[in-house]
């Protein structure tokens, strides 16, 4: 068989249509909308990247286990087979089940979280950071420099900056770091893989400085292909091993399990110190569910113990990340400035690079997610200063370091012909890059603006 054709590893066993509608009627509803991609309906979208959080195809493994599932309200059976599952991967005994992770961060971060409280991450994503900032607390990014420059390749983009760690931790006093949070692959700076040497070293500071260290485990399957890839020391672990050895340095984890969990709905918290646990449990009970179900049904339980086993696969793992960067480089070879090398999980192209006209505090992000859907009914997500820039004093933005558009592939989804597809639409968005105006805010939430904001196109 061929090596140079990347085969779906699995059948289709059932099918759902795309919708396609004309260029102006696209047009039209990204106007209603508001030029927000957010704000529009899933039956107007054809190819939806806005997230892989949530948007996996499940097996029949998966579906097969929901029919058996317990819906008792505690001690189901299937809340047991969650915990084992879980407890092989991380090996920590304190689970909590949650509804999804930012469920998890709210309940942990709210807990340990207030002002003059400092967290620490290689970058926090936005409902990490709003967590953190919701209960006066300050994020802090420490993402190492080569992770901040889209165009160089460097295996490891994902790393936190050690050196600057430890400087942020002397300036603002051990006692006042809430967290070290290791983000895994890093979402926001491109789906870049962190290292085993690089948790390693987050390890000996936080252990140094006596500092809790949480992994954000949502990718850790596909950060571990990559570990596997690129560290020599791992080349002949398993990926499940691999990923053991990293939770092994932490002290607990947060997984949205709506990614590498390849369910639709689920996440946990998972944490070795009892105290904290049972603290993080009082919340969850509140605000969550009881402790043995978190806000799931005994069927999303199931799927997800299945899902934890099957993202392991060596199969599934190379169709997933060989089948990402097929679509990165052909992107590439058109002359779109993407994020490289390319990530796990989602594609990111440079849009201040590929709209250099497009001022910064015009979005030109945001300006991208538009073209892609009005040429091609592709939904994305600017990840970029409409998602974390900020307002300093004066009302002026201070923008992000980098101005990208993530499209994010869902797991088991699409094949090639819909991904040779997307990759055609970048003629047109070539052909047309100069034409391209950008965007003005004309109405935002307080926290987290981009799932709701409004857009007036300039």
């Amino acid at each position: 068989m061929s090596k140079k054709i990347i085969i779906e590893p699995f059948k289709i066993k059932t099918v759902e249509p795309l919708h396609i509608a004309t260029e102006q009627e696209r047009e039209q509803y990204l106007k209603n909308a508001f030029y927000n991609p957010f704000l529009l309906k899933s039956s107007q979208v054809t190819f939806d990247f806005l997230t892989d959080s949530g948007t996996s195809a499940m097996s029949s493994a998966q579906w097969a286990a929901l029919i058996d599932a317990d819906e008792s309200y505690a001690g189901a059976s299937s809340w047991e087979h969650l915990w084992q599952s879980i407890h092989d991967l991380t090996g920590y005994p304190y689970i909590l089940p949650t509804h999804q992770g930012r469920a998890a961060e709210r309940i942990l971060y709210g807990y340990i979280g207030k002002p003059g409280k400092v967290f620490i991450s290689n970058t926090h994503f936005d409902t990490t950071r709003a967590n953190i900032e919701f209960s006066g607390a300050t994020a802090i990014d420490c993402l190492i420099p080569e992770g901040s420059q889209p165009s160089l390749i460097y295996p490891f983009k994902g790393n936190m900056d050690i050196e600057k760690l430890e400087e942020i931790i002397l300036q603002h006093k051990a006692e006042n770091i809430g967290a070290v949070i290791l983000t895994v692959t890093n979402n926001s700076g491109g789906g870049q893989p962190v290292s085993m040497k690089n948790a390693r070293d987050v390890k000996r500071i936080c252990s140094k400085y006596s500092i809790l260290y949480i992994l954000d485990c949502c990718r850790i399957a596909e950060n571990a292909y990559f570990i596997k890839h690129r560290e020599k020391e791992f080349e002949h672990h398993s990926y499940f091993d691999i990923a053991k050895e990293m939770f092994s340095f932490a002290d607990g984890c947060i997984m949205s399990a709506k990614k590498d969990g390849l369910v639709n709905i689920g996440g946990f918290l998972a944490l070795r110190d009892k105290k904290l646990a049972d603290a993080c449990t009082n919340l969850l009970i509140i605000t969550e569910g009881f402790s043995t179900y978190g806000g799931l049904s005994g069927r999303d339980m199931e799927a997800l113990a299945v899902g934890l086993k099957e993202v392991f696969a060596p199969g599934y793992l190379t169709y997933r990340i060989k089948s990402t960067t097929y679509l990165g480089e052909k992107i590439s070879k058109k002359g779109v400035p993407i994020l490289l090398p390319v990530g796990g999980h989602a594609v990111y192209i440079d849009a201040k690079a590929l709209y250099p006209h497009i001022p910064v505090h015009e979005y030109p992000g945001q300006a991208l997610v538009c073209e892609l859907y009005k040429k091609g009914g592709i939904r994305s997500v600017e990840i970029g200063s409409v998602m974390f820039g900020k307002y300093d004093e004066q009302g002026k933005l201070i923008p992000s370091k980098m101005e990208l558009v993530r499209m994010a592939i869902p797991r088991r989804v699409y094949t090639q012909s819909h991904i040779d597809y997307v990759a055609e639409i970048f003629d047109e968005i070539i052909a047309d890059r100069n034409n391209v105006k950008g965007y003005k805010i004309i109405e935002e939430p307080e926290f987290l603006r981009h799932f709701t904001a409004k857009f007036q196109q300039l």
